[in-house]
C-alpha cells in the first residue's frame, strides 16, 4: 500500500500573493514555522524550518519551485513524535507537491500532495501527523493572508 494523502484550500487572495507567502522566509515565519524558516524556497535551495512543537530545526530541500505554480519539496522521514530515525540505514525522504491554481473569481486553490513513506504502523503514524501538519499551514496561511491573524501564536509550548 502506497502511503499518501492530499489536501486542498482556496484562499481569497491572488496566486502571486500565496505563492510568495510560501516562498518568503519572513512571511512563512509568521503564520506556519513557530519557531522560524531560513531561506527563500528556489529550486535547489535547501531551506532550514523550525518547529517549536517538532524536535528541532531541519533542513528541507527544494526540489522544484515554479513561481505560482508548483513547489516540490523533499526531507528526511521522522517517526511518528517527530524524531529522526533510529536506524540510519533506515533513513529515507517523504517528497511534498504543493499546486497554486488562479481560480475566476479571484482566488487561488492550493494543494497539497505527500508521499513516500514505508507501509507500515510507523510509516502510516508519520504520514497522519504530516497531513495534520499541512492542513494546519493551508488554515494558518488562509487566516493569515485574508485576516492577519497567526493562528499558530500560543498553540503550542
Amino acid at each position: 500500500m502506497e502511503l499518501k494523502f492530499n489536501v486542498a484550500a482556496r484562499i481569497a487572495k491572488p496566486v502571486e500573493e500565496v505563492y510568495e507567502a510560501v516562498v518568503n522566509p519572513d512571511q512563512l515565519s509568521a503564520y506556519f514555522t513557530t519557531g522560524g524558516a531560513k531561506g527563500r524556497i528556489e529550486k535547489g535551495a535547501t531551506v532550514m524550518w523550525d518547529f517549536h512543537d517538532f524536535p528541532g530545526q531541519f533542513p528541507v530541500k527544494v526540489i522544484d519551485a515554479v513561481p505560482n505554480k508548483k513547489i516540490v519539496l523533499e526531507w528526511e522521514a521522522t517517526q511518528a513524535d517527530g524524531t529522526p530515525i533510529d536506524d540510519p540505514s533506515a533513513v529515507y525522504d517523504t517528497r511534498m507537491t504543493m499546486t497554486f491554481e488562479s481560480l475566476e473569481d479571484g482566488r487561488t486553490l492550493i494543494s497539497v500532495m505527500e508521499g513516500g513513506w514505508t507501509s507500515d504502523e510507523a510509516g502510516l503514524k508519520a504520514s497522519y501527523g504530516n497531513c495534520e501538519g499541512w492542513t494546519q499551514m493551508m488554515c494558518s496561511l488562509k487566516a493569515w493572508l485574508e485576516h492577519g491573524i497567526n493562528l499558530r501564536e500560543g498553540f503550542y509550548k
